[in-house]
């Protein structure tokens, strides 16, 4: 027999870690090969990971909750001997030896050891340290009260890696623990009782704990509005033309590509179109540094059924004719719904749309995707009385129309490139060509 290891693989560019959220499989349960082993959560994303092989699995390397790094063994896949794998999933050949009872003591004795000079190493009283944070604490000469006194954000108040280099990138000035916790008693003595909230349950009342998603999404808003300088500009924009064009080439465009043609497609053109014209809108900020970004990778915002968030990307969408366009589009719509989206689909955004209009508001004030600059919302079309300018005069006649609402960061747009932005979008679904062919 052979030992597999099944490790995390490659998920997008930008994936460098996941956290497992479950195992499918237990230790002694048979696997065949592409059968999914456990489940894993990148950002917003969550994931199957299959095995690779036929085998019986073994051993599980790491628990429910625990991050992972891309590269890394997380399972052990007892195997045949004469099976075939990639050369990228190594088989380690087991062997069996007999040893004398005298040396098997001295190794038993050296584990122990071992042991309890790692349990030493990775915990300081009830607190535990990761054997990744004490060997960055040994690198960097952290004494043992100072890692205590660190605030940690991992579960139950771990210090994760984030946390330690955090910590020495602001030694000296970093808050700790116990300062935090001196801020805080301080603060709640300089106010009186009125003004301090309490959330007071009943026992009619339903708690609801956040999932994980929803805790991501939460913070990532929270993060946002504290980041970029959010301001607003407004436009209304005549759409009757794109109306009575799609109306017009719906069914046959169904019949020849057999997809659905959204209103969503034809917006998303007209942003790319926009972003073309205006790069400084698709850029991101880092530090005091300015981003512009080669491609334009539009995000795309939708709601789940859940209530939860997502926005899956669509790549080079300047590259795209309509067709392109609307097959990109319903392919990500769908599988959002169904939790299919890989990590590599909600990565690398430079501008994101979200179609408020969905839920029948006719405006909104979105919130700037990080890092980000901007971000567009659709409002939804309505049928109204409204002006209408001819070489005969002025005369009031029924028109589609709707708000495009455009958040941006004012740090580094200033109102004129924010509202030309906006504009531009609006003039590209205005005068769209009622004979264009599809």
């Amino acid at each position: 027999m052979a030992k597999f290891e099944l490790k995390l693989p490659k998920m997008g560019e930008s994936v460098a870690e996941a956290t497992i959220t479950s195992w499918l499989k237990e230790i002694g349960d048979t696997i065949e090969e592409d059968e999914d082993i456990l489940e894993i959560a990148t950002d917003k994303v969550d994931s199957e990971i299959p095995s690779e092989v036929n085998g019986v699995l073994v051993e599980k390397l790491f628990n429910v909750d625990d991050v992972v790094q891309v590269g890394q063994t997380i399972a052990i896949i007892e195997i045949d001997a004469d099976q075939t794998t990639s050369e990228s999933a190594p088989i380690v050949e087991e062997t069996i030896q007999e040893a004398p009872v005298k040396a098997v003591s001295e190794v038993t004795k050296t584990v122990v050891v071992a042991q309890e000079s790692v349990a030493s190493v990775i915990s300081s009283g009830d607190r535990f340290y990761s054997p990744l944070v004490k060997n960055i604490a040994k690198k960097e000469a952290v004494s043992q009260a100072e890692l205590d006194a660190i605030s940690g954000t991992g579960k139950e108040g771990r210090v994760t890696k984030s946390d330690i280099l955090a910590y020495l990138q602001n030694r000296g000035s970093q808050p700790t623990r116990k300062s935090e916790a001196k801020i805080e008693t301080d603060q709640l003595k300089s106010v009186g009782k009125s003004q301090i909230v309490q959330v007071v349950s009943n026992g009619e009342d339903e708690i609801i704990e956040m999932t994980r998603m929803r805790k991501l999404v939460a913070k990532h808003m929270v993060d946002s509005l504290q980041t970029s300088a959010h301001v607003q500009s407004f436009i209304e924009a005549d759409v009757t033309k794109i109306w009575n064009w799609r109306k017009k080439v719906k069914d046959d465009f169904y019949k020849r590509e057999g997809e659905n043609l959204t209103f969503t497609p034809i917006f998303m053109e007209a942003v790319a179109k926009a972003l073309r014209d205006f790069p400084m809108m698709n850029i991101s900020v880092e530090g005091d540094t300015i981003i512009k970004k080669k491609n334009i990778n539009l995000g795309m915002a939708a709601a789940l059924g859940d209530g939860n968030l997502i926005v899956p990307v669509i790549k080079n969408a300047d590259q795209l004719n309509l067709v392109g366009m609307t097959k990109q589009v319903n392919d990500l719509a769908n599988r959002a719904r169904l939790n299919k989206l890989k990590p590599d689909d909600i990565q690398g955004g430079t501008y994101t749309v979200t179609n408020v209009g969905t839920f029948g508001s006719i405006m909104g004030t979105p919130i700037i995707n990080q890092p980000q600059v901007g971000i567009l919302a659709l409002g939804a079309i309505r049928k109204v009385p409204a002006v209408i300018e001819t070489s005969e005069g002025d005369f009031i006649g029924i028109r589609y129309k709707m708000f495009l609402s455009h958040s941006y960061d004012h740090r580094v747009v200033n109102g004129a490139l924010g509202g030309q932005f906006v504009k531009a979008v609006k003039d590209y679904l205005e005068d769209w060509d009622e004979n264009r062919e599809i």
